[in-house]
């Protein structure tokens, strides 16, 4: 797949590699393609050796990402697509993120909610404009990351709160993100470009192969998450053919509060 893509943009300029879901209609939530799209693109970024760096962002100004497309889940069934083991390859693409060998900046000038809430958190670093929204929804759309999203997720915020993020559902502004460590620097919405593009110039200054090995040494003391992530996406595949997890789907399309209580066992 070249770089010429239709949901993502694509751009090496002073050192750094740019990836940005290009789908701000819709608050920049994926669907199959775009996941296809954005491996293809780290999987690129990852040998382009003019940069030690990755900014991934979103399209426009309301939107970092907002997880799945859920008009999109409607399809296939309750599926996304053909691909991957819940019908598109989010693991294949968590794995791209997390394991590629440049430094990552999660660049958040509105929304990371839901899945573009996981993508912000397994991005080595987070700068977030003051606008910047965080925060989970799986419960509320009958949906779940059962392993970067919350394992992973406890680590960083500790586990009270991670449990508080998923149990709740709330949002969370860009200073309380901080406050819990889901964000690195918070910056006034104006000075987020520059902010980012400082970062970019600091570690662009360093060893590729130091930042490499560093990189390579914080993820092995979480990789068996990624097992746990592996054995809860099988359980997450038989729930999305569940008729419970289908009404939240219905119902965040129909702009209306679900009724799960109808399918408790």
């Amino acid at each position: 797949m070249s770089t010429s893509y239709k949901d993502v943009l694509y751009e090496v300029r002073d050192g750094v590699v740019r990836i940005t879901i290009n789908r701000p209609e819709v608050y920049n939530a994926f669907r199959l393609q775009t996941l296809e799209e954005l491996i293809d693109a780290f999987q690129q970024a990852g040998e382009e050796k003019s940069a030690n760096v990755i900014v991934f962002a979103g399209a426009g100004d309301k939107a970092f990402c907002t997880g799945g497309d859920q008009k999109e889940h409607l399809s296939e069934d309750g599926l996304y697509g053909p691909r991957g083991t819940v019908g598109m390859p989010i693991e294949e693409f968590q794995t791209a993120l997390r394991d590629v060998r440049k430094v990552t900046i999660a660049k958040v000038q509105g929304f990371a909610i839901g899945g573009g809430n996981v993508f912000a958190t397994l991005c080595d670093l987070t700068i977030a404009s003051e606008k910047a929204t965080f925060g989970q929804v799986g419960p509320k759309v009958g949906s779940v990351d059962p392993g970067w999203g919350t394992a992973y997720l406890s680590r960083i915020v500790g586990e009270k709160k991670a449990r508080e993020i998923w149990f709740l559902c709330r949002r969370y502004k860009a200073q309380e993100a901080f406050d819990m460590g889901l964000v690195n620097k918070v910056v006034p919405h104006e000075q987020l470009d520059a902010e980012v593009d400082q970062w970019c110039k600091e570690i662009n200054e360093m060893s590729p192969t130091a930042l490499t090995i560093a990189k390579r040494s914080f993820n092995a003391d979480s990789e068996n998450i990624r097992g746990i992530g592996f054995l809860g996406i099988q359980t997450v595949k038989h729930y999305y053919q569940t008729e419970e997890s289908r009404e939240g789907v219905r119902a965040f399309n129909e702009k209306r509060k679900p009724d799960f209580k109808k399918y408790a066992g």
